[in-house]
């Protein structure tokens, strides 16, 4: 019904975006992905989907076309609803997603809010043949090239002190070192932050 909506940001919560349309003040739940990259007082184009039940309408939102469209593959999925696919996009932007979709790689997908191992397994059954990867980001997880970006407690950490993802992953990436406890690697995230 609403492809989009085109408006003043006025509030960022965690996982809901509030965008001002002609004086009208629309509430759209969203992904970590998606409310890190906007700011209050912004004008965008949010990506919309409705969601109507018996008891409430509700609209879910995002700030790229591509997380909108996994973001509606992802609740084509028995047993994912779009609480659950938001928390998914929230974990994962959707290239890594999708990599770890075409890589069979049930663990890493079942660390996602609200999703276990056999959510996980049924969701790369339904999706492998559906989702579309960049085939840099398809080769870094398939080879495990790079970091992995595994500890979504230093990332959460630092997206709650006001860094967006971008920043928060390059942090990790750059901090990284095994058998790091999470709060050294926050640590250390800070500083190389603060440089």
């Amino acid at each position: 019904m609403f492809e989009y909506i085109k408006g003043k940001i006025t509030e960022i919560f965690v996982d809901k975006i509030i965008i001002e349309v002609n004086g009208i003040g629309y509430r759209i739940n969203s992904s970590m992905n998606s409310t890190t990259e906007i700011c209050v007082g912004e004008d965008t184009t949010i990506y919309t989907h409705l969601v109507v039940k018996e008891d409430e309408m509700s609209l879910y939102g995002f700030t790229t076309r591509k997380e909108l469209n996994i973001f509606r593959q992802l609740i084509s999925v028995s047993k994912i609803g779009p609480k659950v696919a938001s928390g998914i996009l929230s974990t994962y932007t959707p290239d890594r997603l999708g990599g770890y979709i075409k890589t069979n790689d049930i663990a890493s997908i079942a660390k996602a809010p609200g999703v276990g191992k056999k959510t996980a397994e049924r969701l790369v059954l339904e999706l492998k043949d559906k989702v579309e990867v960049p085939d840099i980001e398809f080769a870094n997880i398939a080879s495990n090239v790079g970091v992995r970006i595994e500890s979504n407690e230093v990332l959460e950490a630092l997206l709650s002190l006001g860094y967006n993802r971008n920043e928060a992953e390059g942090a990790y990436k750059a901090v990284y070192q095994e058998g790091l406890t999470t709060e050294a690697m926050i640590r250390k995230a800070l500083l190389w932050l603060g440089r």
